[in-house]
Protein backbone atom coordinates (compact mmCIF):
# COMPACT_ATOMS: atom_id res chain seq x y z
CA UNK A 1 0.00 0.00 0.00
CA UNK A 2 2.69 2.46 1.03
CA UNK A 3 4.65 1.94 -2.16
CA UNK A 4 1.52 2.54 -4.18
CA UNK A 5 0.58 5.62 -2.18
CA UNK A 6 4.03 7.22 -2.50
CA UNK A 7 4.02 6.37 -6.21
CA UNK A 8 0.81 8.41 -6.54
CA UNK A 9 2.49 11.35 -4.79
CA UNK A 10 5.55 11.14 -7.00
CA UNK A 11 3.31 11.16 -10.09
CA UNK A 12 1.30 14.20 -8.86
CA UNK A 13 4.56 16.07 -8.14
CA UNK A 14 5.87 15.24 -11.63
CA UNK A 15 2.79 16.91 -13.18
CA UNK A 16 3.23 20.01 -11.04
CA UNK A 17 0.57 19.73 -8.32
CA UNK A 18 3.08 20.78 -5.64
CA UNK A 19 6.82 21.32 -5.37
CA UNK A 20 8.89 18.52 -3.87
CA UNK A 21 12.42 18.11 -5.22
CA UNK A 22 13.15 15.29 -2.72
CA UNK A 23 10.56 12.64 -3.52
CA UNK A 24 12.29 11.62 -6.77
CA UNK A 25 15.27 10.47 -4.70
CA UNK A 26 13.09 8.15 -2.62
CA UNK A 27 10.35 6.89 -4.93
CA UNK A 28 10.45 5.67 -8.52
CA UNK A 29 8.17 7.31 -11.06
CA UNK A 30 5.50 4.87 -12.16
CA UNK A 31 4.83 4.47 -15.89
CA UNK A 32 1.11 4.23 -15.30
CA UNK A 33 -0.82 7.50 -15.53
CA UNK A 34 -2.97 8.25 -12.49
CA UNK A 35 -6.56 9.50 -12.75
CA UNK A 36 -6.92 13.31 -12.29
CA UNK A 37 -9.27 12.88 -9.31
CA UNK A 38 -6.61 10.79 -7.52
CA UNK A 39 -4.01 13.52 -8.12
CA UNK A 40 -6.34 16.23 -6.83
CA UNK A 41 -7.11 14.06 -3.81
CA UNK A 42 -3.41 13.82 -3.02
CA UNK A 43 -3.00 17.54 -3.51
CA UNK A 44 -5.79 18.23 -0.98
CA UNK A 45 -4.21 15.78 1.48
CA UNK A 46 -0.72 17.31 1.25
CA UNK A 47 -2.14 20.84 1.39
CA UNK A 48 -4.45 20.14 4.36
CA UNK A 49 -1.86 18.33 6.49
CA UNK A 50 0.73 20.97 5.66
CA UNK A 51 -1.56 23.85 6.74
CA UNK A 52 -2.14 22.24 10.13
CA UNK A 53 1.58 21.48 10.64
CA UNK A 54 2.44 25.11 9.85
CA UNK A 55 -0.25 26.40 12.22
CA UNK A 56 1.27 24.32 15.03
CA UNK A 57 4.81 25.48 14.19
CA UNK A 58 3.61 29.08 14.19
CA UNK A 59 1.89 28.78 17.58
CA UNK A 60 4.94 27.12 19.16
CA UNK A 61 7.45 29.30 17.23
CA UNK A 62 9.12 26.00 16.18
CA UNK A 63 10.08 25.34 19.81
CA UNK A 64 8.54 21.89 19.60
CA UNK A 65 9.01 18.39 18.26
CA UNK A 66 7.15 16.48 15.54
CA UNK A 67 6.51 12.72 15.54
CA UNK A 68 5.44 11.43 12.14
CA UNK A 69 4.12 7.91 12.80
CA UNK A 70 4.04 5.57 9.82
CA UNK A 71 5.91 8.18 7.76
CA UNK A 72 7.08 5.91 4.94
CA UNK A 73 9.00 7.81 2.27
CA UNK A 74 7.66 11.17 3.40
CA UNK A 75 9.79 14.26 2.68
CA UNK A 76 8.31 16.76 5.18
CA UNK A 77 11.61 17.12 7.08
CA UNK A 78 13.48 18.47 4.03
CA UNK A 79 10.61 20.69 2.92
CA UNK A 80 10.31 22.29 6.37
CA UNK A 81 14.06 22.86 6.45
CA UNK A 82 13.85 24.65 3.09
CA UNK A 83 11.16 26.95 4.50
CA UNK A 84 13.10 27.60 7.72
CA UNK A 85 10.35 25.92 9.72
CA UNK A 86 12.13 23.00 11.34
CA UNK A 87 11.05 22.06 14.87
CA UNK A 88 13.69 21.42 17.58
CA UNK A 89 13.64 17.81 16.43
CA UNK A 90 11.72 15.83 13.81
CA UNK A 91 11.09 12.11 14.38
CA UNK A 92 9.77 9.51 11.97
CA UNK A 93 8.71 5.98 12.81
CA UNK A 94 7.83 3.12 10.46
CA UNK A 95 8.31 -0.62 10.13
CA UNK A 96 12.03 -1.57 10.10
CA UNK A 97 11.72 -2.92 6.54
CA UNK A 98 10.52 0.47 5.26
CA UNK A 99 13.04 2.43 7.32
CA UNK A 100 15.89 0.31 5.90
CA UNK A 101 14.85 1.29 2.38
CA UNK A 102 14.63 4.97 3.25
CA UNK A 103 17.97 5.00 5.06
CA UNK A 104 19.64 3.30 2.11
CA UNK A 105 18.48 6.15 -0.17
CA UNK A 106 19.58 8.81 2.31
CA UNK A 107 23.01 7.24 2.81
CA UNK A 108 23.82 7.11 -0.90
CA UNK A 109 22.15 10.32 -2.09
CA UNK A 110 24.01 13.49 -1.08
CA UNK A 111 20.93 15.59 -1.97
CA UNK A 112 19.12 13.91 0.97
CA UNK A 113 22.08 13.41 3.30
CA UNK A 114 23.70 16.84 3.06
CA UNK A 115 20.85 18.83 4.71
CA UNK A 116 20.91 16.40 7.67
CA UNK A 117 24.69 16.68 8.08
CA UNK A 118 24.51 20.49 7.83
CA UNK A 119 22.34 20.59 10.95
CA UNK A 120 24.37 18.03 12.84
CA UNK A 121 27.13 19.63 14.87
CA UNK A 122 28.87 16.46 16.06
CA UNK A 123 31.44 14.48 14.11
CA UNK A 124 29.53 11.25 13.70
CA UNK A 125 26.05 10.79 12.43
CA UNK A 126 24.42 7.61 13.63
CA UNK A 127 22.99 5.74 10.64
CA UNK A 128 22.61 1.98 10.52
CA UNK A 129 20.09 -0.64 9.41
CA UNK A 130 16.96 0.54 11.24
CA UNK A 131 17.97 3.89 12.68
CA UNK A 132 19.15 7.35 11.81
CA UNK A 133 19.76 9.69 14.71
CA UNK A 134 21.06 13.21 14.30
CA UNK A 135 20.65 16.52 16.08
CA UNK A 136 17.41 17.55 14.32
CA UNK A 137 16.16 14.41 12.57
CA UNK A 138 15.60 10.82 13.68
CA UNK A 139 14.20 7.91 11.68
CA UNK A 140 13.28 4.90 13.78
CA UNK A 141 12.29 1.37 12.78
CA UNK A 142 9.55 0.21 15.17
CA UNK A 143 6.06 -1.29 15.29
CA UNK A 144 3.45 1.28 16.40
CA UNK A 145 1.46 -1.53 18.02
CA UNK A 146 4.30 -2.20 20.48
CA UNK A 147 4.16 0.93 22.64
CA UNK A 148 6.88 0.08 25.22
CA UNK A 149 9.34 -0.53 22.35
CA UNK A 150 8.21 2.63 20.54
CA UNK A 151 8.68 4.77 23.65
CA UNK A 152 12.08 3.28 24.45
CA UNK A 153 13.40 3.91 20.93
CA UNK A 154 12.08 7.49 20.86
CA UNK A 155 13.65 8.27 24.23
CA UNK A 156 17.01 6.89 23.07
CA UNK A 157 16.82 9.48 20.29
CA UNK A 158 16.17 12.27 22.82
CA UNK A 159 12.44 12.68 22.49
CA UNK A 160 11.51 15.30 25.10
CA UNK A 161 8.09 14.77 26.81
CA UNK A 162 8.25 18.36 28.14
CA UNK A 163 8.28 19.93 24.68
CA UNK A 164 5.04 20.80 22.80
CA UNK A 165 4.60 17.84 20.47
CA UNK A 166 2.78 17.32 17.18
CA UNK A 167 1.93 13.74 16.20
CA UNK A 168 0.93 12.90 12.62
CA UNK A 169 -0.69 9.73 11.24
CA UNK A 170 -1.72 9.55 7.58
CA UNK A 171 -3.64 6.40 6.55
CA UNK A 172 -1.99 4.52 9.41
CA UNK A 173 -4.62 3.97 12.13
CA UNK A 174 -7.03 2.33 9.67
CA UNK A 175 -4.62 -0.62 9.31
CA UNK A 176 -4.68 -1.26 13.08
CA UNK A 177 -7.50 -2.80 15.07
CA UNK A 178 -9.68 -0.20 16.88
CA UNK A 179 -8.11 -1.31 20.16
CA UNK A 180 -4.55 -0.85 18.87
CA UNK A 181 -5.24 2.62 17.45
CA UNK A 182 -7.04 3.66 20.67
CA UNK A 183 -3.96 2.55 22.65
CA UNK A 184 -1.62 4.57 20.42
CA UNK A 185 -3.83 7.69 20.67
CA UNK A 186 -4.07 7.28 24.46
CA UNK A 187 -0.29 6.76 24.73
CA UNK A 188 0.22 10.00 22.77
CA UNK A 189 -2.17 11.94 25.03
CA UNK A 190 -0.56 10.56 28.20
CA UNK A 191 3.03 11.08 27.06
CA UNK A 192 2.92 14.81 26.39
CA UNK A 193 1.48 17.64 28.45
CA UNK A 194 1.10 19.97 25.46
CA UNK A 195 0.29 18.27 22.19
CA UNK A 196 -1.60 18.16 18.92
CA UNK A 197 -2.57 15.10 16.89
CA UNK A 198 -3.29 15.15 13.13
CA UNK A 199 -4.94 12.14 11.51
CA UNK A 200 -5.78 11.74 7.81
CA UNK A 201 -7.78 8.71 6.71
CA UNK A 202 -11.04 7.28 5.40
CA UNK A 203 -14.49 8.37 6.56
CA UNK A 204 -18.15 7.59 5.67
CA UNK A 205 -17.14 4.01 5.00
CA UNK A 206 -20.61 2.69 5.84
CA UNK A 207 -22.23 3.86 2.60
CA UNK A 208 -22.23 2.16 -0.80
CA UNK A 209 -19.16 4.01 -2.13
CA UNK A 210 -17.29 3.20 1.09
CA UNK A 211 -18.20 -0.48 0.78
CA UNK A 212 -16.90 -0.54 -2.81
CA UNK A 213 -13.62 1.01 -1.61
CA UNK A 214 -13.29 -1.71 1.04
CA UNK A 215 -14.05 -4.48 -1.47
CA UNK A 216 -11.48 -3.12 -3.94
CA UNK A 217 -8.81 -3.04 -1.25
CA UNK A 218 -9.71 -6.56 -0.06
CA UNK A 219 -9.28 -7.83 -3.59
CA UNK A 220 -5.74 -6.46 -3.47
CA UNK A 221 -5.14 -8.39 -0.21
CA UNK A 222 -5.37 -5.20 1.79
CA UNK A 223 -7.55 -5.40 4.85
CA UNK A 224 -8.63 -2.27 6.72
CA UNK A 225 -8.61 -3.67 10.27
CA UNK A 226 -9.77 -0.37 11.78
CA UNK A 227 -12.50 0.59 9.34
CA UNK A 228 -15.27 0.65 11.96
CA UNK A 229 -13.83 3.88 13.42
CA UNK A 230 -14.14 5.43 9.94
CA UNK A 231 -17.96 5.51 10.00
CA UNK A 232 -18.31 9.28 10.29
CA UNK A 233 -16.62 12.53 11.26
CA UNK A 234 -18.29 12.06 14.66
CA UNK A 235 -16.78 8.59 15.23
CA UNK A 236 -13.36 9.97 14.24
CA UNK A 237 -13.64 12.82 16.77
CA UNK A 238 -15.04 10.50 19.42
CA UNK A 239 -12.00 8.20 19.21
CA UNK A 240 -9.72 11.16 19.98
CA UNK A 241 -11.91 12.60 22.76
CA UNK A 242 -12.39 9.28 24.53
CA UNK A 243 -8.65 8.61 24.57
CA UNK A 244 -7.33 11.62 26.43
CA UNK A 245 -7.58 14.53 23.98
CA UNK A 246 -9.36 17.71 25.08
CA UNK A 247 -10.54 19.12 21.75
CA UNK A 248 -11.16 17.39 18.42
CA UNK A 249 -12.22 18.60 14.98
CA UNK A 250 -12.76 16.82 11.67
CA UNK A 251 -13.57 17.88 8.10
CA UNK A 252 -13.97 15.81 4.98
CA UNK A 253 -11.53 16.47 2.14
CA UNK A 254 -14.17 18.06 -0.10
CA UNK A 255 -14.40 20.78 2.53
CA UNK A 256 -10.62 21.20 2.50
CA UNK A 257 -10.68 21.34 -1.31
CA UNK A 258 -13.50 23.86 -1.46
CA UNK A 259 -11.60 26.21 0.89
CA UNK A 260 -8.52 26.39 -1.32
CA UNK A 261 -7.53 29.94 -2.26
CA UNK A 262 -9.04 30.73 -5.67
CA UNK A 263 -5.66 31.18 -7.36
CA UNK A 264 -4.43 27.82 -6.09
CA UNK A 265 -7.65 26.06 -7.14
CA UNK A 266 -7.40 27.56 -10.65
CA UNK A 267 -3.75 26.56 -10.90
CA UNK A 268 -4.30 22.90 -10.09
CA UNK A 269 -7.51 22.67 -12.11
CA UNK A 270 -5.60 23.83 -15.18
CA UNK A 271 -3.07 20.97 -14.83
CA UNK A 272 -5.41 18.22 -16.00
CA UNK A 273 -8.88 18.05 -17.46
CA UNK A 274 -11.44 16.42 -15.17
CA UNK A 275 -14.73 15.46 -16.74
CA UNK A 276 -16.25 13.76 -13.69
CA UNK A 277 -16.52 16.31 -10.89
CA UNK A 278 -19.00 13.96 -9.23
CA UNK A 279 -16.40 11.20 -8.82
CA UNK A 280 -13.92 13.66 -7.28
CA UNK A 281 -16.60 14.75 -4.78
CA UNK A 282 -17.45 11.14 -3.89
CA UNK A 283 -13.81 10.31 -3.35
CA UNK A 284 -13.09 13.44 -1.29
CA UNK A 285 -16.11 12.84 0.94
CA UNK A 286 -14.63 9.48 1.90
CA UNK A 287 -11.42 10.91 3.34
CA UNK A 288 -11.02 13.31 6.23
CA UNK A 289 -8.59 15.42 8.17
CA UNK A 290 -8.93 15.28 11.96
CA UNK A 291 -6.96 17.15 14.58
CA UNK A 292 -7.00 17.20 18.35
CA UNK A 293 -5.19 19.09 21.07
CA UNK A 294 -4.44 18.93 24.78
CA UNK A 295 -2.90 21.58 27.02
CA UNK A 296 -1.16 24.50 25.38
CA UNK A 297 -3.91 27.03 26.09
CA UNK A 298 -1.24 29.72 26.55
CA UNK A 299 0.03 28.88 23.04
CA UNK A 300 -3.46 28.90 21.55
CA UNK A 301 -3.40 25.30 20.31
CA UNK A 302 -7.18 25.05 20.80
CA UNK A 303 -7.70 27.87 18.30
CA UNK A 304 -5.97 26.00 15.48
CA UNK A 305 -8.51 25.34 12.80
CA UNK A 306 -8.48 24.49 9.18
Amino acid sequence: MLKNSMGFRRFAVSIGYWHDPYIQHLVRLSKERKAPEINRGYFARVHGVSQLIKAFLQKTECHCQILNLGAGMDTIFWRLKDEDLLPSKYFEVDFPMIVTRKLHSIKYKPFLLQPIIELHSEDTLQIDGHLLDSKRYAIIGADLRDLPELEEKLKKCNMNPQLPTLLITECVLVYMTPEQSANLIKWAANSFETAMFINYEQVNMDDRFGQIMIENLRRRQCDLAGVETCKSLESQKERLLSNGWETASAVNMMEVYSRLPQAEASRIESLEFLDEMELLEQLMKHYCLCWASKGGSELGLKEITY
